[in-house]
């Protein structure tokens, strides 16, 4: 008689930190194999990799920050065929028991993708996707940083001595930054007036170019979003800003998001059933991706403005009782359903 030996299934569990990965790999079980720490590096990747598939055949990894500290092990996983799992977080009640540790949150991730606890994949993040998540982040923190300042050079010609403040009275937002930013502060003059001005026109020129970094962000934005889902632009109310908050939810491999449901699910319009006994209700669901949630909020608004389809609607279920806040979620959801069908690869 012939035995055939069959390769053991293996899963992985990686905690991901900053310098060092800590990494488990467990049988078909949940049984530890082993529990091993490796350098944040490309050549660290390499070992862990080399590392699991020691102990047979690997099935999937499931990785914790893979936005974060474990970006670059995912890309580096997947890109050797692995399948990687995203995990949020540790199991609580093992961590009670067990204690917080790393090896007991790489164990913990490497069960949770064993049992089904953990379904998504990782974003891929090696696309035109990615490159919208970059910009974006440099978008939003370049719009913060203009409001503050704003809200600064405001205060200042408010408080300015008169002859600075009536300068500005009256004045909109676009011409009160200009007039700031070509002030002419004299080392000469009085000194509450001198760094008056001082402040003043520092504030108003980084504005301006806050303003000019966000619009050649802009540019480099469009067509991105337009070569990676054009069709998603032809939605009433669907912006190029709005269309890649959109787009950097699902990831590059947006096929990862297999139903409408499980998108919805992401944008957190998928509403919740707390219900019990003969009282059956929903709630609102304050889970999900909330920068893709205010993106199908901005889309409503619009429409809810310029669209006869949704005033009507609107119109429709203000006469039967509901009120706006109501309407705009059950658009929202609505409208997750119909974002999705233009998603790369859905």
């Amino acid at each position: 008689m012939t035995i055939v030996e069959v390769a053991r299934p293996v899963v992985g569990g990686v905690d991901t930190h900053l310098d060092a990965h800590v990494a488990a790999a467990v049988d078909a079980n949940g049984g530890v194999l082993g529990i091993e720490s490796f350098p944040a590096t490309t050549a660290g990747f390499a070992k862990l990799h080399d590392w699991l598939i020691g102990f047979g055949l690997v099935e999937q990894v499931g990785v914790e920050g893979t936005g974060a500290y474990g970006a670059g092990l995912a890309r580096h996983l997947r890109g050797r065929g692995l399948v990687v799992i995203e995990v949020n977080r540790p199991n609580r009640q093992a961590r009670r028991l067990a204690g917080k540790s790393d090896p007991v949150d790489a164990v913990e991730a490497a069960r949770a993708a064993l049992s089904g606890r953990a379904t998504g994949l990782a974003k891929s993040g090696d696309g035109n996707v990615e490159a919208m998540r970059a910009l974006l982040v440099a978008k939003r923190s370049g719009r913060s940083a203009r409001i503050r300042c704003l809200g600064q050079l405001r205060h200042l010609g408010f408080c300015a001595p008169d002859e600075l403040r009536e300068r500005f009275a009256g004045l909109g937002v676009t011409s009160f930054t200009e007039t700031a930013a070509s002030l002419r502060p004299r080392l000469d003059s009085d000194p509450v007036i001198y760094a008056t001005k001082l402040a003043m026109r520092t504030l108003a020129r980084r504005v301006l170019d806050i303003e000019a970094d966000t619009a050649a962000i802009d540019q480099a934005l469009e067509p991105l979003v337009a070569a990676t889902a054009p069709s998603l632009l032809e939605l009433h109310g669907v912006g190029v800003d709005t269309a890649a908050i959109l787009l950097v939810a699902a990831g590059d491999n947006a096929h990862r998001v297999r139903t409408e449901a499980a998108w919805a699910q992401i944008c957190g319009v998928a509403p919740l059933q707390p219900s019990s006994s003969k009282t059956i209700r929903h709630r609102l669901n304050r889970g999900g991706n909330r920068q893709a949630n205010h993106a199908l909020w901005r889309i409503v608004f619009t429409r809810m403005g310029s669209e006869p389809r949704t005033r009507a609607y609107v119109e429709r279920r203000l006469g039967e009782g509901l009120s706006k806040p109501e309407i705009i979620r059950v658009l929202k959801r609505y409208v997750a359903r119909e974002t999705y069908g233009h998603l790369p690869g859905a």
